[in-house]
C-alpha cells in the first residue's frame, strides 16, 4: 500500500506543477506521499518490535538485529526508507522557500525523497522473499505475484527519476535508449531469477504498464487549472504521465531467452540478455515513437495531445517533432554499442542481485 501510495503522490506532484504550478508544503499530493511515509514506517516498525519482543522461535531465527532491534531485513530497509522520505519533507520546503519553483525532477531534497521511496519499494520486495512461502501452491503464487508487483512498482519509480529525458521527443536518440537499457534489464532479470516464474519479466513489465496507463487515462478527469503564470498553453485538468514505453514486447522476449538458457554462465546470460533487450526495444518503439508524434496518437488514449500549461509554443514537445540526433553511421554505431553496453552491465547486476535475493526465500 505504501509503495502504490507514494507512486500515486508523486506523479499527483508531478501533474500538479505542470498543471497548476506552485503548491504548498500540505498540497494534496504531498500528503500522499507523507502518508506513504508514515505507512511504510509503521507497517516494517510493527514487524520489527513484534520480531525484537518475541520469544525464541522461528520468527526471531530468520530476523536480523540492528542497534539492539530485531525484524525482517526487507523491514528494516523500508523502515529506513520512510525515515528518509519523512526527513525531505522540511529539506523540500525550506528549498522552494528559498529556490522557487522547481525546475528539474533532480533537485537535492527530491534525492533523499527518491532514495527513501527505492528503499520502501526494494524493502518491501526483500520482505517478500523472505517469508516462509508454505508448500501450498497458493502461498507460492502468493509471493510470487507481489514479487511481479514490486518489480513494476520499482520500475516505475526509476523511470520516473529519468522522465524528463524519456519523453517522446527524445526517443529516436541513443540517451534515451541508453537509459531505459541501465534501468529496466537489471530490475526484469532481478525478479526472474528470484522468483524463477517462466513468465515474471512480462508479468513485471504489465504492472508497470497499467499502473502509468491508469494515471494516463484517469488524471485527465480531475478539473484542475494554472495558478502560476506565465499561462502559456490553456489547461482544464490534470497532466498525465506519456503513454508507457513498450517495455512488455522485450520483457516477453527475455522470458522466452531466459527459459533456454537457465545452464549458461551468468556472464554469457547478461551477454545474451542485453543484447536482446536492446534490439527488441528499439525495434518496437522507434516506430511507436513516430506513431507518437502523429496526429493518430492525439487523443484520450495515447495522450499525446497533453501539455504543461508553461510549455513554450516554439518547443519541439508541442510541435510533435524529434530533438536532433545523430544520423551518420559512424554515430549510430556509437550510440548502438553504448545501450549494448548498458543493457549488459544492468543484465549482470540484475542478475548477481537475482541470486542473492534468490537466498532469502524460504
Amino acid at each position: 500500500l505504501a509503495s502504490a501510495t507514494v507512486q500515486v503522490g508523486v506523479h499527483w506532484d508531478i501533474a500538479w506543477h505542470r498543471s497548476i504550478g506552485r503548491d504548498t508544503f500540505w498540497s494534496p499530493p504531498h500528503m500522499a506521499i507523507y502518508l506513504a511515509a508514515v505507512l511504510a514506517a509503521l507497517a516494517s516498525g510493527t514487524q520489527i518490535l513484534a520480531t525484537t519482543f518475541a520469544g525464541p522461535g522461528q520468527r526471531r531465527a530468520r530476523a536480523v538485529s540492528v542497534l539492539g532491534f530485531r525484524g525482517p531485513l526487507g523491514a528494516f530497509i523500508t523502515a529506513w526508507g520512510g525515515i528518509a522520505m519523512l526527513t525531505s519533507a522540511p529539506f523540500d520546503d525550506w528549498w522552494h522557500n528559498a529556490y522557487g519553483l522547481d525546475v528539474k525532477i533532480l533537485s537535492p531534497p527530491h534525492i533523499v525523497l527518491a532514495i527513501g521511496i527505492f528503499a520502501i519499494n526494494v524493502g518491501a520486495l526483500i520482505f517478500v522473499l523472505g517469508r516462509p512461502s508454505g508448500d501450498d501452491a497458493q502461498s507460492r503464487r502468493r509471493l510470487a505475484g507481489l514479487s511481479f508487483y514490486a518489480g513494476g512498482i520499482i520500475i516505475v519509480a526509476l523511470l520516473t527519476l529519468f522522465m524528463e529525458r524519456t519523453v517522446r521527443v527524445f526517443m529516436h536518440g541513443a540517451a534515451f535508449y541508453a537509459i531505459v537499457a541501465a534501468v529496466v534489464p537489471a530490475i526484469l532479470a532481478a525478479i526472474s531469477r528470484t522468483t524463477g516464474h517462466r513468465r515474471a519479466a512480462t508479468i513485471t513489465a504489465a504492472v508497470y504498464s497499467l499502473f502509468l496507463l491508469a494515471l494516463l487515462w484517469l488524471m485527465p478527469l480531475v478539473p484542475a487549472e494554472p495558478k502560476l503564470g506565465p499561462v502559456l498553453v490553456r489547461v482544464t485538468h490534470l497532466i498525465p504521465p506519456e503513454f508507457p514505453l513498450l517495455l512488455i514486447f522485450p520483457a516477453f522476449a527475455l522470458d522466452l531467452l531466459w527459459t533456454r538458457t537457465a545452464e549458461w554462465t551468468r556472464t554469457r546470460q547478461a551477454v545474451a540478455t542485453g543484447a536482446v533487450f536492446a534490439a527488441v526495444f528499439l525495434v518496437v518503439q522507434w516506430p511507436f515513437a513516430n506513431f507518437l508524434m502523429s496526429p493518430g496518437a492525439r487523443n484520450y488514449f495515447f495522450g499525446a495531445k497533453y501539455f504543461n500549461y508553461n510549455t513554450p509554443l516554439d518547443a519541439a514537445y508541442i510541435q510533435h517533432r524529434f530533438l536532433p540526433h545523430a544520423t551518420t553511421l559512424a554515430a549510430f554505431i556509437g550510440g548502438a554499442a553504448k545501450v549494448l553496453a548498458m543493457a549488459t552491465a544492468s543484465s549482470w547486476i540484475g542478475l548477481a542481485w537475482g541470486d542473492w535475493m534468490r537466498r532469502l526465500r524460504r
